[in-house]
């Protein structure tokens, strides 16, 4: 399995926002990068929907 086809730059973000090694980013399956990043998207999607989650200041 070759490494995956992302920017230096792409990858740098996706890890960030993953939580997890570039390294082991890079050398994730395509199907499990995929997944991780559709549960990302429904967190953020909750959130942005629920109100209530939200802390005033």
């Amino acid at each position: 399995m070759k490494p995956l086809q992302l920017s230096a730059e792409t990858a740098v973000e996706l890890s960030k926002r993953l939580n997890v090694p570039l390294e082991q980013l890079m050398h994730m399956p395509r199907h499990i990068l995929i997944q991780k990043l559709v549960e990302l998207e429904q967190e953020q999607a909750k959130t942005e929907s629920d109100p209530s989650g939200e802390s005033e200041s």
